[in-house]
């Protein structure tokens, strides 16, 4: 294999493993600084993160089972623009928006059947004025479960 040849198969592994290195460290973020802002839920041992850019948008599907007390926080890296999310049933009927209470990045709540629900998720156009890159960074979703014994108020 000549020089040429390995530069640019050196480059091509980069290439390819850079974009999860990028999710491995948005994993570990989500584990060490989200992951407290659960409590007093127990975390379900998920760790649902990605890098996202302004103005993506990404979504979740997620079973929720009836009388079971949930948090939900959304949790983004400083620096990122505003996060817009939803809650919306299979019919993409809206349960949660976050945007009409002050985006909020949590929700408790109990739902009253068990049923799959959508976290939907927008990152808005940031502000600055400037022409530079979009401003990207992690986003993860953290679920947890309320232990209650008897108390069944969300």
């Amino acid at each position: 294999m000549n020089k040429l040849s390995s530069h640019a198969l050196v480059l091509l592994t980069l290439f390819m493993i850079m974009p999860l290195l990028g999710q491995g460290q948005c994993k570990q973020f989500a584990k060490q600084v989200c992951k407290n802002e659960l409590t007093p839920y127990i975390h379900n041992g998920n760790y649902n993160a990605a890098i996202l850019t302004e103005g993506e948008t990404a979504e979740m599907y997620k079973t929720f089972y009836s009388r079971q007390n949930y948090r939900l926080y959304i949790c983004e890296s400083s620096a990122m623009p505003r996060i817009h999310f939803q809650v919306l049933d299979i019919n993409r009927n809206v349960l949660y928006d976050n945007k009409k209470n002050g985006y909020k990045m949590k929700w408790d709540f109990m739902p009253e059947s068990s049923q799959q629900l959508i976290i939907s998720l927008e990152v808005e156009d940031g502000e600055n004025d400037s022409d530079g890159d979009p401003i990207s960074g992690c986003v993860a979703i953290m679920i947890g479960i309320k232990q209650n014994g008897n108390d069944s108020s969300p």
